[in-house]
């Protein structure tokens, strides 16, 4: 199923195709694919090029690595994500390796590889889905994450499902038309509160 954006202007057509939906095959993801994603992840900016970013990355096939990251979500991404074949959590190293001062920017980089990370998918036939819903404490012990490291989204990733086999309240999401903010609301021209859209 597509939910392809409604736009204001034009852009490229892998970013408008990308969306996060609920409904996955439970389909294996080929290990090449896979990689591609981490690849794609690789070559994001990053402040200094410090490339904060980890990945935790379990497949069905190893189910007791799978569980591990699983057991971590809330109950309400539970319902759905139980089909996803590949579960990653993202993480960000929080200090400059080379001078150990802290990096307030490494949330923002992490989120950069994990949109390469997505729209990669999205390029291959997958689809993926980050969450913000999981237990960050209980993902730190159980996936023995240093200190200095932050967990920031989980990510279900796979092939396309069929939405009829989610629950009703989740299927009624899936079916919604995709909205965004107008620009006008959220873009400044110059200084703060001045909408670079401009009204006739």
């Amino acid at each position: 199923m597509d939910q392809p954006a409604q736009l204001q202007f034009p852009i490229h057509d892998l970013l408008a195709r990308r969306w996060s939906p609920r409904a996955f095959d439970e389909r294996l993801v080929e290990a090449p694919l896979l990689q591609s994603l981490l690849e794609a992840a690789r070559w994001a900016p990053s402040s200094n090029n410090e490339q904060p970013w980890q990945f935790i990355v379990a497949s069905k096939e190893h189910q007791t690595d799978w569980n591990r990251l699983f057991e971590c979500l809330a109950e309400g991404n539970r319902r759905w994500a139980f089909r996803a074949p590949v579960l990653m959590l993202s993480i960000a190293r929080m200090h400059f390796e080379d001078d150990g001062r802290p990096n307030r920017h490494a949330f923002h980089d992490t989120g950069l590889a994990t949109e390469n990370l997505v729209l990669q998918a999205t390029a291959q036939g997958l689809v993926g889905h980050q969450m913000a819903g999981f237990d960050v404490e209980k993902a730190k012990a159980d996936l023995r994450i240093p200190a200095g490291y932050e967990p920031v989204a989980m990510i279900a990733v796979g092939y396309p499902g069929d939405h009829a086999l989610l629950p009703d309240r989740l299927r009624e999401r899936e079916l919604r038309p995709r909205i965004r903010r107008p620009i006008g609301e959220w873009a400044f021209l110059g200084q703060w509160g001045r909408s670079i859209v401009q009204r006739d």
